[in-house]
């Protein structure tokens, strides 16, 4: 313990250092900072797919950078310090872990995870109703994913998988008679409907579409970098090739 607080004060202190002597580090504000934060969430998240051990570390440490700066920020305006980050975390943890802490029983994770948004939703529904906590700039997949959660926390949700799935196939002829009138905007309504489908489809039979999604697309970039491969070993560019060529050469990828 004492060398994991040993660390973490020693950032304290270069990130004190770096507010004071550092020009770009000094001129940032809390706002400046979002779309770095952002983009360094994405690389923690590619270095988890990849299973990157030492790319996680990296990445949590640029991450653990960024709350420090934030609180440092914070500290200076007078809103907050990282003993507030760090103990509004604590509390709330606490407060949603009474399986824990307290004497509620909770024997599984489904359990816990049903405990915990019911508890979440005691205090935000008050405040800004069930779907308010879900942020507005989250990627739409996600979003969709949290908003059917937090309905079906509260008992709106279909029965089954299979009712579900009945679903995915009314919105799939609903794009289909879409695509024969033409009508561009509708037929975008529709495909988004049948993406909401889908996404409740993935969550009635606990699949997280995010990761099913990213895992065709690694599919499918290393079958595409075969065929580049095989292409390039004929002496032609990709674009170069026939159909029938970048198909065999995916079919090859697929063994």
């Amino acid at each position: 313990m004492e060398k994991k607080l040993e660390a973490t004060a020693r950032l304290i202190e270069v990130m004190n250092r770096l507010r004071v002597e550092c020009p770009w580090d000094r001129e940032q504000t809390i706002h400046s900072l979002r779309n770095n934060t952002i983009e360094e969430t994405f690389e923690l998240a590619d270095a988890i797919t990849a299973n990157d051990m030492e790319g996680i570390k990296e990445e949590l440490g640029d991450l653990f950078l960024h709350i420090v700066f934030y609180s440092k920020i914070g500290e200076e305006q007078g809103a907050f310090d990282l003993a507030d980050v760090a103990n509004g975390v604590c509390d709330k943890l606490i407060y949603r872990h009474p399986h824990v802490y307290g004497d509620v029983l909770a024997e599984s994770p489904e359990e816990v995870k049903q405990n915990w948004e019911a508890l979440k939703l005691r205090k935000k529904a008050r405040k800004s109703g069930v779907l308010g906590g879900v942020p507005r700039s989250l990627p739409a997949m996600v979003k969709a994913f949290r908003i059917s959660e937090k309905a079906a926390a509260v008992g709106f949700d279909w029965n089954s998988a299979a009712e579900v799935w009945d679903k995915v196939n009314e919105e799939l002829h609903e794009v289909e008679a879409e695509m024969q009138s033409g009508d561009k905007e509708k037929l975008e309504a529709e495909f988004g409907d049948l993406f909401f489908a889908l996404i409740n489809a993935c969550r009635k039979n606990g699949i997280d579409p995010e990761n099913a999604l990213e895992a065709t697309n690694k599919k499918f970039i290393e079958r595409f970098n075969h065929i580049e491969k095989r292409v390039a070993e004929q002496g032609k560019m990709v674009s170069e090739a026939s159909l029938d060529e970048l198909e065999g050469y995916w079919q090859e990828a697929k063994k």
